[in-house]
């Protein structure tokens, strides 16, 4: 016989096996001689108490043997010889598309302008090292897309986009653990999603699909508006009817290709700021109340929102035992973003705080569609020139930030190109400074500690999402004008992580193929 429970335990118990069987048998009533296995199926942390706790659901086994479950990849057929949808962008939204397309047997050719996730590395190893960005191959751009070497988080609230749990378990069959499956905040980690995006590209390839590295599409072939090719900096000519779009947030060059030819996009609100790196100690303190988190708690997670003058302020892409990453996509700006490797491990904790932006923010670039984009844009670049012309980025301990001070000494960051000392309000418009400024002082009275002049704010973390949406018909996801045209993913703002974007894909591709029959 199998029974479902919930528990609340103390950490210690939630992580010893003969612990956990003991409670289980005392909340149950069934004897511990005649429990087989505890099966944890879900597993979050409450640390609104003094007392931090963990719930558990958990599945009991009373007289019965274990079996694992096994998560099997889907039967996928070979296409080498069906009909092809080409796909540019192998982030999540076009890698889930291409697999979805193979399953449903047709044969995708995914164009990517970077590497692949094992070469990718030398670049990224440039961009810290020697300050090296090539355009291509960095931490946005390159098999995987900006999630491979930035987190790797895949927790979403989009829980009505699609089944969640689908993408999970077929992260699983690509070899992730288990664990992501019960986690309240699935984390694969910088260090293990490569090999998992790269057993996704085998297995395209030998199923008969194609995947087309450092070849960048630089036009999109209209006629009658219907697509009918692609272009790419090579020289390369791709005759086709069904292109899904799924280039990323920071892709630029095509949001301008696409205003150029004509092709409807629109300017679409996002959210801009900074990155604030704290001690991991710290933070373990503030959120779990105790001056030693043990070792039965992980490092703790924050999550904050504030309204400031009406305009909302609030925690993003939070990466708890991790660093911060330059995440520039050109020479003459400097980005920030942050990763955890899968034990998040590291001294520090690192979260974008980021001020919510409205399309009046933008009026100074007129209504253009890139008008966000370029508000973007020139926020990266003062940064990069304020920080010095490399990719060291400003910096300021957080009270002299709030006091207006530049700080005459900064700690050692895990940000690995450097920091800079420099008055960050020189950085931003004043409504921006003055939200970030008296956000921190709303922080710090929610998390007593986190306002410190321990902490250090990095500028700008400005890639929170695509400044640009490309409008897509509510039912086909085909672009409103261009038949064939399937906007995808983060890049046409339609999704906002790595789940998100992968759910869409997969909806993309669908589509895609339902028209194509």
């Amino acid at each position: 016989m199998k029974y479902q429970y919930q528990l609340r335990l103390t950490p210690e118990a939630a992580s010893k096996t003969a612990l956990l069987k003991s409670a289980v048998s005392l909340h149950s009533g069934i004897p511990e001689k005649k429990i087989t296995h505890i099966q944890v199926l879900k597993r979050s942390i409450d640390a609104r108490q003094k007392a931090v706790m963990i719930n558990l659901k958990v599945e009991v086994y009373v007289d019965e043997l274990f079996g694992p479950e096994v998560f099997s990849l889907p039967d996928y057929p070979d296409v080498s010889n069906r009909e092809e949808v080409f796909i540019i962008g192998a982030g999540p939204a076009g890698l889930f598309a291409a697999l979805r397309c193979i399953e449903l047997g047709k044969k995708p050719i995914v164009i990517e302008r970077g590497k692949d996730v094992r070469s990718r590395r030398r670049d990224l190893k440039a961009l810290n090292i020697e300050h090296i960005v090539n355009e291509d191959s960095n931490y946005c751009f390159g098999e995987g897309g900006a999630g491979t070497y930035s987190d790797g988080k895949l927790y979403t609230r989009s829980k009505k986009r699609g089944d969640v749990n689908r993408i999970l378990e077929l992260f699983v069959g690509f070899g992730a653990t288990k664990e992501i499956l019960i986690d309240a905040h699935p984390h694969i980690g910088t260090n293990k999603l490569p090999a998992i995006i790269a057993k996704m590209r085998e297995i395209i390839i030998r199923q008969g699909g194609d995947v087309l590295f450092e070849t960048r599409v630089t036009d999109l072939v209209i006629k009658d508006n219907k697509i009918c090719g692609i272009k790419t900096m090579k020289g390369e000519s791709f005759s086709t009817k069904n292109v899904i779009l799924a280039t990323g947030h920071s892709a630029r060059d095509i949001f301008e290709l696409l205003d150029r030819k004509g092709i409807k996009i629109e300017a679409k609100p996002f959210a801009l700021g900074v990155r604030v790196e704290h001690p991991q100690q710290l933070i373990d303190k503030i959120q779990y109340k105790c001056d030693d988190r043990g070792e039965y708690l992980p490092p703790s997670p924050y999550s904050i929102v504030k309204q400031v003058n009406g305009r909302g302020i609030y925690s993003f892409c939070m990466c708890p035992g991790g660093v911060i990453a330059p995440c520039a996509t050109s020479p003459g700006e400097v980005v920030t973003n942050g990763w955890s490797p899968s034990k998040r491990d590291q001294p520090t904790a690192n979260s974008g705080i980021v001020v919510e932006l409205r399309l009046s923010d933008f009026s100074k670039y007129g209504n253009s569609p890139l008008s966000g984009m370029q508000f973007q844009k020139s926020i990266e670049q003062t940064a990069w020139h304020l920080g010095g012309e490399t990719q060291r980025v400003p910096a300021q301990r957080m009270v002299d930030f709030i006091e207006g001070k530049i700080s005459r000494d900064l700690p050692k960051t895990s940000y690995k190109p450097g920091i800079t000392s420099a008055a960050l309000k020189d950085v931003f418009p004043e409504f921006i400074h003055d939200t970030l400024k008296n956000g921190f002082k709303e922080f710090g009275k929610t998390m007593k500690g986190y306002l410190t002049n321990e902490a250090i704010i990095h500028a700008p973390e400005s890639r929170t999402s695509s400044p640009v949406r490309i409008p897509r018909d509510y039912k086909t996801l085909e672009h409103i004008d261009i038949k064939g045209l399937f906007p995808c993913g983060e890049g046409a703002g339609y999704a906002g992580g790595i789940i998100s974007a992968a759910i869409d894909g997969e909806k993309c591709a669908e589509n895609c193929i339902a028209l194509m029959s």
